[in-house]
């Protein structure tokens, strides 16, 4: 949740420096913003505001701002009710935004993922709410964790509801970055087609007029040979540019999938939780999914390679079938302190938020050791065999998987990996090929 701020006016990077993370906060009516959007994408509203006294009267604005004061203090119920009595207070947009917002949190606390789904949904599709907001927010940590992440989200990557224009862009810019001259293959495949199609539309008449003869008839077999390239052409480019557009949304699944993934929460050995996300460029994560006697030998064999494994920056990450059946799902970020590491954000982050983050990692270093444990099984199993569908491996069948540092999918395969060999393929962290893995 939000915090109270000054009302004098302050300097975006001096902000950065003290305040960790931001939500959805209603300034006074008679703020003055600078550069709003920009900083509301972030959460970082930049304003400077009146020496104005504060009234009695009951406003959307008092009531976002008293919601928020309770959330802070514990008192979630409490802070429902405002933020539903400021809905009712014939609030602004950002007003609505905000309690939208920030009453999905108090609903993700509370374990109500339809209620927080909803309420999302109402904020993206009519508030112009960013997605990234949402995945980068801990205190939706539970939620992310929940079946109704995985809805809204499928939702925003196919643009359903108005709700997704923000996240598809996002995964369109990733996938341009990912395969770079798509973009302009696409355009010669349309401008060129566009030319054949020009063309046939004039040779068609002459196919006609050579077929039926007589004086000044072009020459048929000429004519028809023509016709024949140009239609050619056209099937030839149409196919090219609805496979480029088959592999891009292929692409923005998988895309979809690596930041499903990236937000998975572990336990580390210090009991302290933290999404998959947060130990990017600082461990390869080595996924081992499978029986339970399977895993535990996988697991022993790994410790006979500890010391090679470890100079590599390999996490184990040991995921059991059916292990749990319900999934452990714990409040208020999965229990993160006002202390933990901001998480990375891969879609929709700045340089400022991911130079902030460096301290964060460093701190993390220090807890990571050999082995983390899972939270949340079941969405993890539910993540491994979308994964294993895709790469057409049988679900349930025991597969492992290595990331990179950078949290893609390196490489995966059937039963349990080779640890000499996976020595040999691993960098150390410190080589550099790791440098530029990250």
């Amino acid at each position: 949740m939000a915090v109270a701020t000054s009302p004098l006016l302050i300097h975006r990077c001096n902000f950065l420096r003290r305040v960790s993370k931001r939500r959805p906060w209603i300034p006074p009516r008679n703020a003055t913003f600078i550069d709003s959007r920009r900083n509301w994408d972030s959460h970082l509203l930049v304003f400077a505001s009146s020496s104005s006294s504060p009234t009695d009267d009951l406003t959307a604005e008092s009531c976002v701002n008293t919601g928020l004061d309770l959330f802070k203090r514990g008192r979630v119920k409490d802070a429902l009710v405002q933020f539903e009595t400021a809905l009712s207070l014939n609030p602004i947009p950002i007003e609505s935004q905000a309690a939208y917002y920030n009453k999905a949190c108090c609903h993700a606390y509370r374990g109500e993922g339809k209620k927080a789904a909803d309420c999302l949904r109402i904020a993206l599709r009519d508030y112009d709410l960013k997605f990234a907001t949402i995945l980068n927010d801990p205190d939706l940590a539970s939620f992310r964790a929940l079946p109704e992440f995985k809805e809204l989200q499928e939702e925003a990557r196919l643009g359903g509801e108005d709700i997704g224009d923000s996240f598809r862009r996002d995964l369109k810019l990733i996938s341009e970055v990912r395969a770079p001259f798509r973009g302009i293959r696409k355009f010669f495949y349309f401008a060129f087609g566009a030319a054949a199609g020009i063309s046939t539309f004039f040779t068609v008449p002459r196919l006609v007029q050579a077929v039926r003869g007589g004086d000044g008839a072009p020459d048929l077999l000429e004519t028809t040979g023509n016709a024949a390239i140009n239609i050619g052409g056209i099937v030839v480019l149409v196919a090219l540019f609805l496979w480029e557009n088959k592999k891009e949304e292929e692409q923005m699944v998988q895309i979809t999938r690596d930041e499903t993934l990236s937000r998975l929460p572990l336990r580390l050995s210090t009991n302290r939780v933290v999404e998959l996300v947060q130990l990017r460029d600082t461990v390869r994560p080595v996924i081992l999914a499978g029986k339970k006697e399977t895993v535990t030998l996988a697991m022993q064999k790994a410790d006979r390679f500890r010391t090679e494994l470890l100079r590599r920056g390999v996490l184990l990450v040991p995921v059991v079938w059916g292990e749990r059946k319900t999934p452990e799902i714990e409040k208020k970020g999965f229990g993160a302190s006002s202390k933990a590491a901001t998480s990375l954000p891969s879609i929709g982050e700045d340089f400022d938020t991911r130079a902030q983050s460096v301290v964060a990692q460093s701190k993390l270093k220090g807890e990571i050791r050999f082995k983390a444990e899972i939270v949340s099984p079941g969405e993890w199993e539910r993540w491994i065999r979308e994964q294993q569908i895709s790469e057409g491996v049988e679900p349930g069948e025991d597969v492992y998987i290595i990331l990179r540092l950078d949290g893609r999918v390196r490489r995966s395969g059937k039963g349990m990996p080779d640890w000499a060999e996976i020595s040999k393929e691993l960098p150390p962290l410190d080589d550099v090929l790791s440098k530029l893995e990250r």
